[in-house]
C-alpha cells in the first residue's frame, strides 16, 4: 500500500510539472509571436482583442502540445503493448530466450510488467533446461540395467552355455532388475514428495532410540567390513514423520558403510542446541572433491562416476534425504575432504513437552 501511494504521488507530481513547464512554453511563444506577427501584417490590434488573441493562442499550443505528447505516449505504448504480447506468444509456444529490450523505467507499471515478463522467461527457460536434464538423466539411468538385460538374457540363448555361465548371467539380471525396479521405486518417492500430497504424520518421538535401531538393523553390514561404529546419542525427543525420518537415518548410515574402507570407523551423534537436534554421521571413508560436495543432494548426481549397477546407486538417495528433511523445517550440509572422510548434519526443531518414555 505504502509503495503503490508514493507510485500515484510521484506520478501526479510529475503531470503536474509536464504541465507547468507546457504552459510556461506555451506563454512564450504566444508572448514572443503575436508581437512579430502584428508587426509583419502592419498592424496591432485593441488591447481587448490582443488579449483574446493572446488567450486563444495560448489555447491552441497548449492544446496542440498535449495532445502531440499524448499521441506519442501512445504510440509508445502501443509498441510495448505489442512487445510484450509478441514476448507472451513466443513464451507461450515454449521460446523461453525472450528478452524485451527496450528503454523502460522499472518504477512504473509498464517498466514492471516488462522486468517480469523478461524475468518470468528466464526463470521458466532454467525450468525448462531442468527438466530436459531430468528426463536425459532417468532415461540414461533405465536404459543401463535394460541394456544389461537385454545382453545377458540373449546370452542365456546360447545352448553350449555352461550352468556356471547361465547361473552367474540370471543372478546379474536378478540384480539389475533390483537395481530398476529401485530407481523407479525412488522416482516414485521423490514426485511423491514434491507433490505436497505425500502422507505426513508427524508424532513426537525420542530420536535418539530411533537412531539406536538404525544402527542395530544395519549390524551385519558393518561388521561385515569390520567397522568401528561410535555412537554417542543424548536422549532428545522430536516431532515428525517417524517412517519417513528412518529412511534419512538408514539412507545417511547406508552410505557411510558403502563408501568407508575396511577397519574404518563411524561416528553417529545426537545432541541439542538452540532449541534444535543435531544429527552428525561421519565416516573416514574416501570423502568427496568440493565440486562433488556441493553437487551431492542433486538428482541423479553421483560423486564416484565409476558406480554403476556394481554400487547399486541411482543418485536419487540424498535428493530423497534432503526433501524429507527440508518437510520437517530442518537443515542438512555435508563436509569432506577427498581421502579424508565425510560428515553429513542434519538439524531439526525439538519438541518442547517430552512424552512419557
Amino acid at each position: 500500500m505504502r509503495k503503490s501511494s508514493a507510485a500515484r504521488v510521484r506520478t501526479a507530481v510529475l503531470i503536474l510539472l509536464t504541465a507547468t513547464a507546457i504552459m510556461l512554453l506555451c506563454t512564450y511563444a504566444a508572448y514572443t509571436g503575436l508581437p512579430y506577427l502584428y508587426s509583419l501584417l502592419g498592424a496591432e490590434p485593441a488591447p481587448y482583442w490582443r488579449q483574446a488573441i493572446f488567450a486563444t493562442v495560448f489555447f491552441i499550443l497548449f492544446v496542440g502540445c498535449v495532445g502531440a505528447i499524448s499521441s506519442l505516449m501512445s504510440k509508445r505504448h502501443m509498441i510495448v503493448w505489442d512487445t510484450i504480447q509478441d514476448a507472451m506468444r513466443r513464451i507461450a509456444k515454449g521460446d523461453f530466450s525472450v528478452n524485451i529490450d527496450l528503454p523502460m523505467n522499472e518504477k512504473d507499471r509498464l517498466g514492471t510488467i516488462v522486468s517480469n515478463v523478461n524475468q518470468m522467461a528466464v526463470e521458466l527457460g532454467a525450468l525448462e533446461k531442468m527438466r530436459q536434464e531430468f528426463i536425459s538423466n532417468v532415461s540414461h539411468e533405465i536404459q543401463s540395467p535394460l541394456t544389461s538385460i537385454q545382453g545377458f538374457a540373449k546370452a542365456i540363448k546360447q545352448e553350449n552355455l555352461s550352468p556356471e555361465a547361465r547361473l552367474r548371467y540370471i543372478t546379474i539380471i536378478e540384480t539389475e532388475s533390483e537395481r530398476l525396479s529401485k530407481i523407479s521405486d525412488n522416482l516414485l518417492k521423490l514426485t511423491s514428495l514434491e507433490s505436497k500430497h505425500h502422507p505426513f504424520e508427524q508424532i513426537p518421538y525420542r530420536l535418539d532410540k530411533q537412531l539406536r535401531n538404525v544402527v542395530l538393523a544395519s549390524e551385519p553390514k558393518w561388521l561385515e567390513k569390520k567397522l568401528d561404529m561410535e555412537v554417542e546419542l543424548e536422549p532428545l525427543t522430536v516431532r515428525a514423520d517417524r517412517d519417513l525420518m528412518s529412511q534419512v537415518w538408514i539412507n545417511l548410515l547406508s552410505n557411510a558403510i558403502k563408501f568407508t574402507p575396511e577397519g574404518g570407523t563411524i561416528r553417529i551423534g545426537l545432541s541439542a542446541g538452540e532449541g534444535r537436534a543435531r544429527v552428525s554421521v561421519a565416516d573416514t571413508g574416501i570423502g568427496l572433491t568440493e565440486e562433488d560436495r556441493l553437487h551431492v543432494f542433486e538428482r541423479f548426481y553421483k560423486a564416484d562416476k565409476s558406480r554403476t549397477s556394481s554400487g547399486g546407486g541411482s543418485g536419487l538417495g540424498l535428493s530423497i534425504v534432503q526433501k524429507i528433511i527440508e518437510m520437517h523445517g530442518g537443515e542438512i550440509s555435508v563436509e569432506s575432504r577427498l581421502g579424508e572422510g565425510t560428515v553429513f548434519l542434519v538439524t531439526l526443531p525439538l519438541e518442547v513437552q517430552e512424552p512419557d518414555a
